[in-house]
């Protein structure tokens, strides 16, 4: 089953790199809005968290079909932003899941996989 979101979090920038973390920020959100605005993707939101203790403070969802996230995925300009941020973020990571509609699936899946009881 293909997913239709992309998760792309960090936990904080490294310390001395606040300029460039937030830099950087901004041309990422002006690239996923080029983006989005030419239907590339479907939409992004961003998400700052609350402090909580934790080590994930912040993320982007990225919405789009499964193979607009491939191509996005597999671009350069997309693995250009990822290595920027290895340099100035700590925790960044990306993982794909589901939305929307493809939830029910998924937990079908899920269930229908579950030991009998």
């Amino acid at each position: 089953m293909s997913s239709n979101a992309l998760f792309f979090g960090w936990n904080r920038p490294v310390a001395g790199r606040e300029k460039m973390s937030a830099e950087h920020f901004g041309s990422f959100v002006q690239y996923l809005s080029g983006l989005q605005k030419k239907g590339t993707i479907k939409s992004f939101d961003t998400v700052f968290l609350d402090p909580h203790g934790g080590d994930l403070n912040g993320f982007f969802l990225v919405r789009g079909e499964p193979s607009q996230l491939d191509s996005l995925t597999s671009s350069p300009e997309w693995v250009a932003h990822r290595t920027r941020a290895l340099i100035h973020l700590e925790g960044s990571g990306v993982m794909r899941g589901v939305t929307g509609d493809l939830v029910q699936p998924r937990m079908e899946l899920w269930t229908g996989m579950l030991p009998p009881q």
